[in-house]
């Protein structure tokens, strides 16, 4: 989005939040298509006829753009109610004093039973900040009509098989992976995953933490089995001038076969596109090692510095019901973080409920919400060079590895 639209967003979101007052809810919600937008208009409609005194006034706000102007809303004319992501995203705030504190809300609204699985996530210094909303798993989506046409027989359960399947893909004229790396965190599901299946999910963690070097051999590993997909051109052509919304009419439309991405993409694809779209766990690529996920959650927050944090309670308490939690849940593809809603129908949801309940080596948030913001940006950024150009790759770790000494000297 260019510059200019993301400004006037943001003088939009801003001007509302400013005319906000008692009774009137200022909420700001990322969101990323129609039909995620379409199941949030619907509840906060409900909740307006369940809480007559309260007025809502909503900013919409794509969720890359959101992503940037968070900290601009969070430290100045603060809206009373902010949708954002679990774990060390929420913790990075929390941290800062610029977030709520929930833990009342949660022994009042019962949700230590209801999201107790999402605790941990929801929490700082002992805390609750956040109260979860969804979460996604993650796996890859992939066109059976395709596979079909390459003589691809069944979807791919190790590295060498998947090889394999690219091989006879692009064989077939068919780009075998599809991905969006001008958003780089589209980028960041390929290196968790291939560290996680690897490396495992312990020495993942403690990168994510900041305990072991870019340098050090196995870091090196993850993006040389990554260099294989590149070398091999099993990408598309230029993945880093597409976003993941610009990229995705190209696995619509039957040009590409696969995409890496979690199962809130799956309500937006066109009826005769799911039809023929399958979802598979990421294959296994060292047998010795057990295979963790990410389970990436979503939450909401009251600012700290909201205006009408009364209400603002209300409506966290509106939607952490189990009903309204489901409904939010099957509008955009995702799991009911409260464990008294119930399961969307959604065959792809489904599927990753299935692979998130069975995963024995552990799950993760997601990349850039394991680890401090500023390690992460600059990781994400790294992963851009990679793709651009992979020789640079001993150039590229030792400067993330420069980065992590000095992010984490701080700490």
């Amino acid at each position: 989005m260019k510059r200019t639209i993301a400004l006037s967003i943001l003088s939009a979101a801003l001007s509302v939040a400013t005319v906000a007052s008692a009774g009137t809810l200022q909420l700001n919600i990322a969101f990323k298509g129609a039909e995620t937008r379409a199941v949030w208009e619907t509840l906060i409609k409900e909740f307006e006829q369940a809480n007559p005194g309260v007025t809502t006034k909503v900013a919409f706000v794509e969720e890359e753009t959101y992503k940037v102007q968070l900290p601009a809303w969070l430290t100045s004319v603060a809206p009373d109610g902010i949708n954002w992501h679990e774990g060390e995203r929420m913790a990075y705030y929390a941290k800062r004093g610029l977030l709520e504190d929930l833990s009342a809300d949660w022994k009042k609204n019962d949700w230590n039973a209801q999201f107790a699985s999402l605790k941990t996530a929801s929490s700082y210094d002992g805390k609750q900040y956040a109260m979860p909303t969804q979460y996604f798993a993650w796996g890859l989506y992939y066109r059976k009509d395709l596979f079909e046409k390459a003589g691809v027989k069944g979807e791919p359960k190790n590295w060498q098989e998947f090889l394999d399947d690219c091989k006879k893909l692009k064989a077939a004229g068919i780009a075998p992976i599809a991905v969006g790396g001008r958003d780089s965190w589209t980028l960041a599901a390929w290196f968790d995953y291939l560290d996680l299946r690897m490396n495992g999910y312990d020495f993942h963690m403690k990168l994510m933490n900041g305990e072991i070097p870019y340098t050090d051999t196995r870091v090196k590993n993850v993006y040389l089995a990554w260099k294989t997909l590149i070398d091999n051109k099993y990408f598309i052509d230029n993945p880093l001038s597409y976003s993941l919304d610009s990229v995705q009419p190209l696995y619509i439309q039957g040009q590409a076969a696969m995409m890496l991405m979690g199962t809130f993409l799956s309500p937006g694809l066109p009826p005769a596109t799911k039809v023929q779209t399958g979802f598979f766990k990421f294959p296994i690529v060292d047998p010795k090692v057990t295979p963790a996920e990410d389970g990436s959650a979503e939450c909401l927050n009251i600012p700290m510095r909201a205006a009408n944090k009364a209400d603002a309670r209300k409506f966290l308490a509106f939607m952490g019901q189990p009903d309204n939690d489901a409904t939010l849940a099957k509008g955009v593809g995702t799991l009911p973080a409260n464990n008294k809603a119930a399961m969307p129908d959604d065959p792809i949801a489904r599927i990753g409920f299935q692979i998130l309940s069975e995963t024995k080596g552990g799950v993760a948030q997601f990349y850039d919400r394991d680890m401090t913001k500023e390690m992460a940006d600059e990781g994400m950024k790294g992963m851009q060079r990679f793709i651009s150009d992979p020789s640079k790759l001993d150039d590229i770790l030792a400067d993330l590895e420069k980065t992590r000494k000095r992010v984490y000297s701080k700490s």
